[in-house]
């Protein structure tokens, strides 16, 4: 039986998807089962580098040879465990702490800023007050359509 493992390869800052793209086009072209090549992983948070899963590096090093931006192959392989956390979606709000001080980046009150009152992970919601009402009204917000300017305790604290 043949296992499956994670291989790293180096790319270009900011051409992860390309890479991705093309090698994924090459792929294509000659057939899936003659890679041995199961998924193609691009992470947000991971600049720089392509995640694949495959049962040799033998066949990937042969494909990048032909694309651009294609770094080469990190040495070594990784584990499914290294890599579970990119698979796992994390809530939009995590990291935003009551009293941070945001920008709406997205529907009506775009680009004005606010002070976050209340964080429910559950909904992925911000209850917030905007600064440049007249009268302090709680509003909220996506979690995905803010921008965090900075970090503070809650007031009092």
């Amino acid at each position: 039986m043949v296992t499956n493992t994670i291989y790293v390869i180096k790319t270009t800052v900011n051409q992860e998807l390309a890479v991705a793209n093309l090698m994924e086009g090459a792929i294509r072209e000659k057939g899936k089962s003659e890679h041995g090549i199961k998924a193609i992983l691009v992470p947000d948070e991971l600049k720089g580098y392509v995640l694949i899963e495959a049962s040799f590096s033998d066949a990937i090093e042969q494909i990048i040879q032909n694309v651009p931006h294609a770094r080469g192959l990190v040495k070594g392989d990784t584990s499914l465990e290294e890599v579970e956390h990119f698979l796992t979606p994390k809530p939009s709000v995590t990291g935003i702490l009551e009293g941070s001080i945001i920008e709406i980046v997205s529907g009506p009150f775009k680009g004005e800023k606010a002070r976050v009152k209340k964080v429910d992970e559950a909904h992925e919601e911000l209850t917030i007050e905007l600064f440049e009402a007249m009268v302090p009204i709680p509003v909220t917000v996506r979690g995905d359509s803010v921008r965090v300017l900075s970090k503070e305790e809650k007031e009092g604290e």
